[in-house]
């Protein structure tokens, strides 16, 4: 009989004491802000700047990437087919500059050579003709002389008459040397000119050459654009879901996959309006996942919204009576492995004096 006494004593004072904990539950200290909300992250559409049919994916959902890993591979035959048309076009006209480079060499070569030799021809014609001129000098002294013998009876006048027919005739023959000297400088003129235009054809060499400078540029542009059809992840990270298969064709600026980058994971939090007040960016502040109790996760307040909204229907607060809250984000000072897009947590804020938590065990629950 006393034993069963004993053990009801000992029911009554449990239950005693759970009842006492539960219309006394341990309130949280003043200088500590709790609140629970889901883990956030900035994601990253990976999109295709180009319409193009989706030739391959290397990735999964949940998949971890690095940065500059190949994510998936587009093609498309309109690219690939301007790419041929240009390298076509661009062998075509370097056959066109070889051809032309030759035909111009050559031509100015001929142009060349003939404004030389009437160069030479011209040259040649005033010596001759300088040499002239000092024989029909010496024609005319000799005429003189003979003449002077002639009128002392000392030379016959017929050899008078050939010295004068030689003077007239090399005079005659220096009036011909000037007429073909006028008609070498006419043709030395033609060639120069022959040879000035065959040298202004280079400038056909130039507009070849920048055609084919601007059908590179083109092909290079395109190659740019199909190399951009190779789609790379621009952080190192993970797959968060993917979005394109193989075989689809997507139009520009549609996404391929979405990722995120563990290092802008925040939680997301939600407090009222009494406590809102209180925070201030650059807080010291823990997370708490439920799975992991005792390992609070240090963070800071990096953000908090400057107009409040209805408290969200998945967001507990202390009183049904308190219908307006704020956004708070609060960004873990390292990244974590254990966070994970979506997971619920419980964020603890420090705004006086006081420490924070080492395990949730130390906080009421909310």
């Amino acid at each position: 009989m006393k034993k069963s006494l004993l053990i009801i004593f000992a029911l009554v004072l449990v239950s005693g004491y759970f009842i006492y904990q539960k219309l006394n539950p341990p309130k949280l200290p003043s200088y500590l802000v709790e609140a629970v909300g889901r883990i956030d992250g900035d994601l990253i559409n990976l999109n295709t700047k180009y319409p193009a049919r989706v030739k391959s994916i290397k990735v999964n959902t949940g998949d971890e990437v690095k940065k500059g890993e190949i994510i998936a591979k587009l093609d498309s035959k309109e690219f690939n087919d301007k790419l041929n048309s240009l390298e076509y076009e661009i062998k075509a006209k370097n056959n066109e500059l070889n051809v032309t480079i030759a035909k111009i060499n050559n031509l100015i070569k001929k142009a060349s050579d003939n404004y030389k030799i009437k160069q030479n021809e011209l040259e040649a014609l005033k010596y001759e003709i300088n040499s002239l001129k000092l024989i029909i000098a010496q024609d005319k002294k000799d005429e003189k002389r003979i003449y002077s013998l002639v009128k002392r009876k000392l030379a016959k006048h017929h050899e008078l008459e050939l010295a004068t027919l030689k003077t007239k005739t090399d005079i005659n023959k220096l009036k011909a040397l000037n007429l073909k000297q006028e008609s070498l400088k006419k043709g030395l003129n033609i060639a120069k000119k022959d040879l000035d235009t065959a040298i202004a054809q280079k400038e056909n060499i130039k507009a070849l050459k920048n055609s084919i400078l601007a059908l590179k540029s083109k092909k290079s542009e395109l190659q740019t654009i199909i190399n951009e059809l190779t789609l790379k992840s621009p952080i190192d990270g993970y797959v968060d879901s993917k979005v394109a298969n193989v075989g689809e064709v997507i139009g520009a600026g549609m996404s391929v996959a979405t990722l995120i980058n563990p290092s802008s994971f925040y939680l997301k939090i939600y407090v009222d309006e009494i406590n809102n007040g209180k925070i201030k960016i650059g807080n010291k502040a823990e997370i708490f996942l439920d799975s992991y109790p005792n390992k609070p996760i240090l963070a800071k307040v990096t953000k908090i919204a400057k107009k409040a909204e209805f408290t969200p229907k998945d967001v507990a607060v202390r009183s049904d009576r308190i219908t307006r809250v704020y956004e708070v984000h609060l960004k873990p000072l390292k990244q974590n492995k254990l966070l994970k897009l979506g997971l619920p947590a419980i964020g603890v804020v420090l705004i006086g004096n006081g420490k924070l938590p080492k395990s949730l065990k130390e906080i009421p629950e909310l």
